[in-house]
């Protein structure tokens, strides 16, 4: 009865996949083929990760100056610094250039050298004309002085707009469709319009036109992004593939993992595009991630089954234990890994919520799939030759585990001091860890894109956007003098803050009025005095339509609302954060709370905050990583202090990998956010299988402490060593990346990962022996709520006459 009980459900499910192979098999092609139905619904991400919830203040904030001002990300940029642009025909080449772009039904407007206009004051209607400085072309070098010193000497309301006056770089500003900019059109412009035309010009005129602006930035990363998946999946499958003939020699066994894992692949894409998320980042990385996770079952199951083989040579019977005795392990291997994944669901943010749903699906579907392809593959297949049993009897892999076997027998003074050691080195290099928010910081740091990004920010003091939203509380309230002073004192700081660029408002506008008014001389490029204000304003009002158009930039349609826009540079959050202070605090002096709202909003903003939530919820995940792993072992083991000794081996690593962090320079971002959860995830795997091992052993040794340790370190050691060296290159795999944060999360799983190895057979073991008299006890482990690794049936018996005398 007793033996009936104790396998009773895997025994089961060993019965069903063995009798129905043909129509597991077909329901397996059938919903492979149902979910490849769902990649067409794929989409790539044409936005940046929004990190926050919806309903988080911030994005609260964005979404209403979204609402009043549009998307403030739709500006694309050329820019070419060269002497030789200021020629006859590259000068009027250059306008053509811009010209073209016009044509484009993505693009809204373009303003370029030839679309710059003066305000001209006109005496005898009492009102400013616009003339433009180019009135058709250029025609003479003496066309092209003139213009140059009106430009770069005569109207500062263009410079760092268009043009830089100290290293006469020129740019052009191509205003995309705010209603496309967000779609697949966009795309369509950058790639096959503006590249294409860009790339001729160059070639024509011998210039090098830099292209930036997020738009363009979106696009190319993105498509980075898409590039990248094929090159995983195929360097994951090459590696992992490798690996797995190396330790079993045989072609067949490497053959049917790739047959698994390659469904398993194609069961995540459809499970993207069945859930209609989008391919961000992070949900590019899940494909790659499934082989390199799905392997390590794979080598549980096809050893398990050489293993019994070579035992019995009953073919049926080893498949048939394959399924009742590592099932179970494998099982609940893959449930811990799944929930370090899940834990990312609680986040709030719909990146990682997305990232967390996906991974976490896809790991149970690459457990099931293992479960029901393998043993059912070799059920049609001969029995494994001799060559293809070698690998059981490898000396070296022998020798490895001697030598752990001998360090925790002789050396457990030296890995407990050792252990100390690291810990109090790595949390002095925890306290070196930084947070970044930056938006370009993962990007290809080798890609064209990004070097034309820091060129602009050299030239033009940044790129990002970053908005100042103003609300007067009363319609026309923006034109008010006290208003415009108000913004003027706030434009001061931001024209000191080097990291930001020259603010473009209202201001700007009023000063170029008064300009005007003063016959264009550059010296009255500013507000105009209460008396001036008198004179002037008639001018305005009576103005044409193109200064209308004007204002339409910077103010709403009901007067209520201004906006301030600058460009920031590629900052760390910390900087980030004492800007945002500085402005806040000028702000709360000089725009009385009762009279106006003023918030500080942008993309690039949006997505620092994004990072700094990000980083306050990494303890809530990763706890509860820890929290979820632990019901498991308490499930499984009915043990609190088992729960602490197998927690402390996977911890360790958690902490060194922090440290290096910390010493190496690598921030707290997004993408090494996910590095703690993961990688605690996988190894707390390796310590499943040791302490259930274990377990058995002291019921088969008559709970002898230390010959049961050292029976599950050999027996144990071999698969811990095999997963865990694919884990390490299958992660290792991320490091060819383009995008930094994806070559930091490789890098660092894969020795994290390393460290847990190392950690669950030196450092566990050493703790069961230490403290083998409070943990071993036979009420605590004598029945566990889960048999992991069910009793060979040819012992049971034996454990039964041993209970039974007991």
């Amino acid at each position: 009865m007793a033996k009936q009980k104790k396998s009773k459900f895997w025994d089961i499910v060993a019965r069903l996949i063995l009798r129905n192979k043909i129509g597991i098999l077909l329901g397996i092609i059938t919903i492979t083929i149902l979910l490849s139905t769902q990649w067409k619904y794929m989409r790539f991400t044409y936005t940046e990760a929004n990190l926050l919830p919806d309903d988080h203040e911030v994005n609260i904030e964005y979404n209403n100056f979204l609402k009043i001002f549009g998307e403030e990300g739709n500006l694309i940029v050329l820019g070419v610094k060269d002497s030789t642009l200021f020629t006859v025909e590259k000068l009027n080449a250059w306008n053509s250039l811009s010209d073209s772009f016009r044509a484009s039904k993505e693009v809204e407007s373009v303003v370029s050298i030839k679309d710059l206009q003066k305000l001209v004051k006109n005496t005898e209607a009492k009102k400013f004309d616009l003339e433009p400085f180019i009135k058709d072309s250029v025609k003479t070098s003496k066309d092209i002085a003139i213009l140059q010193n009106e430009l770069f000497n005569q109207y500062p309301f263009y410079d760092n707009f268009l043009f830089n006056t100290e290293t006469k770089t020129v740019r052009t500003a191509i205003y995309l469709k705010k209603e496309l900019v967000n779609t697949a059109a966009r795309k369509d412009f950058v790639i096959e319009t503006l590249m294409e035309k860009v790339k001729v010009f160059e070639d024509t005129y011998n210039l090098d036109v830099r292209v930036s602006g997020m738009p363009y930035i979106r696009t190319l990363n993105a498509q980075n992004i898409v590039d990248e998946i094929g090159m995983f999946v195929l360097a994951a499958l090459a590696i992992t593939s490798l690996i797995f003939f190396l330790f079993f020699r045989s072609f067949r066994a490497t053959f049917i993992s790739l047959i698994v894992v390659c469904i398993g692949v194609m069961w995540t894409l459809g499970i993207l595009g069945l859930l209609k998320y989008e391919i961000t980042v992070l949900t590019a990385l899940i494909p790659p991630l499934i082989i390199v996770i799905g392997i390590p079952n794979c080598i549980f199951l096809i050893n398990k089954y050489q293993h019994e083989v070579k035992l019995h040579g009953n073919k049926v019977k080893s498949l048939q234990r394959v399924i009742t005795k590592v099932g179970n392990a494998t099982l609940m291997t893959n449930v811990t890994t799944a929930s370090g994944f899940a834990t990312f669901i609680i986040t709030e943010s719909k990146l990682l919520k997305e990232f967390g749903v996906v991974a976490s699906l896809s790991i149970l579907a690459i457990f099931i799939l293992c479960l029901l392809i393998i043993p059912i593959i070799y059920t049609f297949l001969p029995y494994p030759k001799d060559r293809h049993l070698e690998h059981l009897n490898k000396r070296w892999i022998g020798g490895f585990v001697d030598w752990t076997v001998r360090m925790v027998k002789q050396k457990r003074i030296a890995i407990y001091s050792t252990t100390l050691g690291l810990i109090i080195i790595c949390i002095i290099g925890i306290y070196k860890i930084k947070v970044s928010g930056s938006l370009i910081e993962d990007m290809p740091k080798k890609a064209e894109f990004f070097s034309d990004i820091r060129f602009f920010e050299e030239e033009f003091n940044g790129i990002m956007p970053m908005e100042v939203m103003i609300d007067t509380k009363r319609k026309k309230g923006v034109m008010k003098s006290t208003t415009l002073k108000r913004m003027n004192e706030l434009e001061d700081l931001i024209i000191e803050t080097p990291e930001l660029s020259r603010p473009i408002s209202v201001v700007s506008l009023v000063k170029y009025s008064k300009q005007a008014y003063y016959n264009g001389n550059p010296k009255y490029y500013q507000l105009p005095t209460k008396q001036e204000e008198a004179f002037i304003l008639p001018y305005a009002k009576n103005s044409t339509s193109g200064e209308t158009n004007l204002l339409n930039n910077f103010v709403d349609s009901t007067g209520q609302y201004a906006r301030i826009t600058t460009f920031m540079k590629d900052i760390g959050t910390d900087k980030m954060e004492r800007i945002e202070d500085n402005l806040l605090n000028k702000i709360n002096n000089v725009f009385p709370e009762e009279r106006y709202n003023v918030s500080i909003t942008g993309k690039a903003l949006v997505f620092q905050k994004g990072t700094k939530y990000l980083v306050n919820n990494l303890a809530l995940s990763l706890s509860l990583a820890i929290f979820l792993i632990s019901l498991f072992m308490a499930y499984m083991f009915r043990s609190f202090r088992m729960i602490i000794v197998s927690l402390i081996p996977n911890l360790l690593p958690l902490v060194v990998t922090a440290g290096l962090m910390g010493y190496i320079g690598v921030p707290i971002k997004p993408s090494t956010i996910l590095v703690f959860s993961i990688a605690f995830g996988i190894s707390v795997d390796d310590t499943i299988h040791f302490l259930a091992k274990y377990r058995q052993e002291l019921q088969a040794n008559n709970w002898k402490i230390k010959k049961s340790v050292y029976a599950a370190l050999r027996e144990t050691g071999v698969s811990m060593f095999y997963t865990s060296i694919v884990l390490f290159f299958g992660f290792s795999v991320f490091t060819i990346s383009s995008f930094g944060g994806t070559v930091a999360l490789g890098a660092l799983v894969s020795v994290t990962l390393l460290f847990a190895m190392l950690s669950n057979l030196l450092l566990l073991p050493s703790l069961l022996l230490s403290l083998e008299r409070s943990i071993a006890n036979k009420q605590i482990l004598k029945k566990p709520t889960i048999n992991i690794i069910p009793i060979d049936s040819d012992d049971e018996d034996v454990l039964e006459e041993s209970e039974e005398k007991k």
